[in-house]
C-alpha cells in the first residue's frame, strides 16, 4: 500500500508540473513505472497476464467513458468519417507499416527473424489511435477546434481499437498456427471480423440499452450505489459480449454511447465518479506498462536506430498516407483538417497492451523485441505528436475559441424545462436595459447573471449591462437561442 501510495502521488504531482510544459500526462505516467522499475528503484514487475489484466479492465472504463461523455448531436455530422478511419484507416496503416517493417528489418536487423506475418503484426499492434491518449490531450490542452475535428479525433480514437485487436489476434492466430496465407485463411479471417464486428454491435447496444432500464428503475436510498451499478454494467458489456464471440472493446463503446444519450437517473453522479474512476484507471494502466519494460532494452542500438526510422516513417508517410486515402470520398473536409487529423495520430498505452498478447505467444519469435519496438515508438508519438497539438492547430489556423466561461449550474434530470445561456447585446437591449423591460418568453426566468467575474441574482429592477451572461429557465422553449 506504501508503494501503490507513493507511486499514485507521484503520478499526479509529476503530471500536474508537466501540464505547465505541454508534456502528455500519460507519458509521464509512463517515466514513473520505467524509474520505480527493474532499472529505477529496482521493483521487480514481469508479469505479462497481470498487466493484461490491468490494461483490459482499464480500457474497459475508459473506452465506456468515452462513450458517456459523446453525445449523438456531436458525432452526428461526422460518424461516416470517423467509423471509415477507424476501420478503413487501421487497415491502411498496418499494410503501409508492415510493409514498411518487412523491408526496414530486412535492411538493418537481418538477424531478426521477421516474415511478412511477423512485420505486418507489429503494425497491427500499432495500427490504432489511442483513446486514452487522444481524450487526455484534447481535453488538456483546452484549445478549441473548427470543423468538427474534436468529435472526429475522438470518435476514431474511441472505436478503432476493434478493428486493430481483431488484426492483431487473427495474425497471432495464423502465425502460432504456422499455415500458409491461403485464400481460405483470408476469407476465415475476413469472416470472423465480420462476425466480432457484427456480434459487438448487437452486444454493446443491447446491453446499453439494459443498463439504462436497469439504472433508472434501481430506486437506490444511496445515491453512491448508482456509479457502482453503472460499473458492473459496462463489465457485462465487455464480458457478456467477448463470451458470445463479438468485440468487447466495441461493445463497451457503443454500451457508454447509449447510456450517455439516455435520459438517467442520478447521471451527474455517474459521470462525476468516471471521470475520477478514468484518471485512477489510466495512471494504473500506464504505471504497469512502465514498470514491465527494461529500459536498458529500450536504448539499446537494435531498437533505437530502426525504432525512430520506424516512427519518423509512421508520423510523416503512413498515418497521413491512411489518412487521406480513407477520407477521399469527403469532399467537404478541408486538406488542413486532414493533415491535422494526421498528427494526431497519437499511440500509446493501447498499443503496448496489444504487444503483450505477442510475448504471451509461443509462436511469434523476436516478441520482446516487437514489445520493445512499440514502447519505443509510443514514447516518440507522445513526445513529438503529444507536445504539438496545439501548436500544430494554430499553425493549420484550425483553433476555435473554447467557450469555458458560463455559468455552471446543473439541474437534475427529472427536470424537462430548457436551461440555456444567452449574452446580452445590443438588439436585447434596445427597448431598455432594466430586466423587467426586456421581452421573454412565456415561462421564462432570468436565474443568474454573471458581469465579468462576478455573479448576481437578478431582480426585475436589476439593469443588464451589455456583454453581461444570462442564464435563463424556460418551460416555454423547445429551441432555445444560442449563446
Amino acid at each position: 500500500m506504501l508503494i501503490a501510495a507513493a507511486l499514485l502521488s507521484l503520478s499526479v504531482l509529476v503530471g500536474k508540473a508537466g501540464s505547465r510544459f505541454g508534456m502528455p500526462a500519460l507519458l509521464l505516467f509512463l517515466g514513473v513505472g520505467m524509474v520505480a522499475g527493474v532499472d529505477g528503484f529496482g521493483l521487480q514487475f514481469d508479469n505479462t497476464n497481470a498487466v493484461q489484466l490491468i490494461g483490459m479492465v482499464s480500457l474497459s472504463v475508459i473506452l465506456f467513458a468515452g462513450g458517456v461523455d459523446t453525445k449523438f448531436k456531436d458525432i452526428r455530422p461526422i460518424w461516416r468519417e470517423g467509423i471509415t478511419l477507424a476501420t478503413l484507416g487501421v487497415l491502411l496503416t498496418t499494410l503501409i507499416t508492415g510493409g514498411f517493417i518487412y523491408f526496414l528489418l530486412r535492411a538493418v536487423s537481418p538477424h531478426h527473424h521477421f516474415g511478412i506475418l511477423e512485420a505486418m503484426l507489429m503494425a497491427a499492434v500499432m495500427s490504432s489511435t489511442d483513446s486514452a491518449s487522444v481524450f487526455s490531450i484534447l481535453n488538456s490542452s483546452r484549445t478549441g477546434l473548427k470543423h468538427n475535428l474534436k468529435p472526429t479525433l475522438e470518435f476514431e480514437s474511441g472505436s478503432n481499437d476493434p478493428m486493430a485487436y481483431i488484426l492483431v489476434i487473427i495474425l497471432i492466430s495464423i502465425i502460432d498456427i504456422g499455415e500458409a496465407v491461403t485464400s481460405g485463411v483470408v476469407m476465415n479471417s475476413l469472416l470472423s471480423l465480420a462476425m466480432q464486428l457484427l456480434l459487438g454491435t448487437a452486444g454493446g447496444l443491447t446491453i446499453g440499452w439494459l443498463s439504462v432500464k436497469v439504472i433508472n428503475r434501481l430506486n437506490c436510498d444511496n445515491e453512491f450505489l448508482y456509479p457502482v451499478m453503472m460499473i458492473a454494467c459496462a463489465f457485462f458489456a465487455f464480458s457478456l459480449t467477448e463470451l458470445i464471440g463479438g468485440n468487447a472493446y466495441l461493445a463497451v463503446y457503443l454500451a457508454g454511447l447509449v447510456v450517455g444519450n439516455n435520459r438517467l437517473a442520478m447521471k451527474h453522479t455517474i459521470t462525476t465518479f468516471f471521470g475520477g474512476f478514468t484518471w485512477l484507471v489510466q495512471i494504473t494502466m500506464f504505471l504497469s506498462l512502465g514498470l514491465l519494460v527494461n529500459p536498458h532494452e529500450i536504448i539499446d542500438s537494435e531498437v533505437i536506430v530502426p525504432g525512430l526510422l520506424l516512427g519518423v516513417f509512421m508520423i510523416i508517410v503512413a498515418r497521413p498516407a491512411a489518412v487521406f486515402l480513407s477520407l477521399l470520398p469527403f469532399r467537404r473536409i478541408t486538406f488542413k483538417s486532414k493533415l491535422f487529423i494526421s498528427w494526431v495520430g497519437l499511440r500509446g498505452a493501447v498499443p503496448i497492451i496489444f504487444a503483450t498478447y505477442a510475448l504471451s505467444s509461443p509462436g511469434v519469435e523476436d516478441a520482446r523485441f516487437i514489445f520493445n519496438m512499440v514502447f519505443f515508438i509510443t514514447i516518440i508519438s507522445l513526445l513529438v505528436q503529444g507536445t504539438s497539438i496545439r501548436r500544430m492547430a494554430s499553425a493549420l489556423k484550425l483553433t476555435a475559441p473554447l467557450d469555458e466561461d458560463g455559468i455552471n449550474i446543473r439541474f437534475p434530470d427529472e427536470i424537462t424545462a430548457s436551461t440555456y445561456e444567452i449574452i446580452a447585446d445590443g438588439a436585447l437591449l434596445s427597448v431598455g436595459s432594466l430586466l423587467r423591460e426586456i421581452t421573454f418568453p412565456p415561462h421564462t426566468l432570468v436565474v443568474m447573471v454573471k458581469r465579468d467575474d462576478r455573479y448576481l441574482v437578478p431582480t426585475g429592477n436589476t439593469r443588464i449591462h451589455l456583454g453581461d451572461r444570462l442564464f435563463i429557465v424556460s418551460e416555454g422553449v423547445d429551441n432555445p437561442p444560442t449563446k
